[in-house]
């Protein structure tokens, strides 16, 4: 699989990614499997993925628990981003970004992943409690003590307030803005797919400047990029599909002409429509790495055969062509 490169540090990954998290957080609980992941894990460390991307707060701890038997046997063949900053409060998620908090989760985590050095370490939310500056100080400690590699901004979810013309990620900007003055970010991590492209605006842009690298979340649209989901099949309750505005039975039979366009450039090149979504996704810039999540072996090895498909010219122009996603958070 090609290489890319992650940022300041200059550290290489496989050109897709596997997102950890469906193996055991936001997604239906009731069909998780361990064994199966551990095999999805294998299987994609096998075809060249190597960046495994999960957090302390998937399961929460399981999802690192589960990475750690894997790292136990392939550590060197694995790039293991995880990320701190995020707990389970009693009726939502709230942000921590003390540093002694910071400096036990890391230590936590590395327990876990059975590893004594994470390569890529995530801030997953800002405490509006605490200065990110000295939320960003504790994790650059991290890096000089020898326990991070280099340390990432996750964006995913991030949302500014709501004005006519405002840009979704003015507070994440605003924050990287002052986190760069601390130590160096190496990568961003942020929703990027055909139909939530709101990173190409101005986001993408400062990590290209920067020479900062771009881990694509949700990819395929949660799922409904791959052309498997019918509109109306539901959602169980622990999903947060169930939840979201882009997949009420409506909303997923209006956003059908996207996943149709897809097809169409797929079957004239013989893939699916997975593969080219994250085709799309990895065209957007050499330092962008797409991250599908999923806990099968059968997609980690479709998403991974996405890093052949070269998609052309009219094969841009068709999916440009494609209508905006209806249904969103804003």
């Amino acid at each position: 699989m090609e290489r890319r490169t992650v940022g300041a540090a200059a550290l290489e990954v496989g050109a897709v990614g596997l997102g950890c998290m469906p193996m055991s957080w936001a997604y239906t609980t009731s069909q998780q499997d361990g064994e199966a992941s551990l095999r999805t894990v294998h299987a994609a460390l096998d075809r060249g993925t190597t960046l495994l991307d999960t957090a302390d707060i998937y399961g929460p701890f399981t999802n690192e628990l589960l990475l750690g038997r894997v790292l136990k046997q392939r550590r060197d063949e694995a790039f293991v981003s995880t990320k701190c900053g995020l707990l389970v409060g009693e009726q939502h998620l709230v942000a921590n970004g003390r540093p002694s908090y910071v400096r036990r989760a890391c230590d936590a985590s590395l327990r876990r992943l059975q590893t004594d050095v994470i390569d890529l370490y995530q801030l997953h939310r800002a405490d509006p409690e605490v200065p990110v500056e000295e939320t960003w100080g504790a994790m650059a400690e991290l890096v000089t003590a020898g326990k991070v590699r280099a340390l990432g901004w996750c964006a995913v979810g991030a949302r500014a307030p709501r004005r006519a013309g405002s840009r979704i990620y003015d507070e994440t900007l605003a924050h990287l803005r002052r986190v760069q003055q601390v130590f160096p970010v190496s990568c961003v991590q942020a929703e990027l797919s055909v139909w939530s492209p709101g990173a190409l605006a101005e986001l993408l842009p400062w990590c290209t400047q920067r020479g900062v690298g771009f881990m694509a979340a949700m990819p395929l649209g949660n799922g409904f990029l791959t052309g498997t989901l019918t509109p109306g099949q539901g959602f169980e309750r622990d999903d947060t599909r169930a939840r979201h505005p882009r997949f009420t039975a409506e909303m997923m039979a209006a956003n059908q002409p996207i996943v149709a366009g897809l097809r169409r450039v797929a079957e004239a090149r013989g893939a699916t429509p997975a593969q080219v979504a994250l085709a799309w996704v990895l065209a957007q810039g050499p330092q962008v790495v797409p991250v599908p999540g999923t806990k099968r072996e059968r997609w980690a090895a479709e998403n991974a055969g996405a890093a052949e498909l070269v998609l052309t010219a009219e094969d841009f122009t068709e999916i440009a062509g494609l209508p905006p996603a209806r249904g969103s958070w804003d």
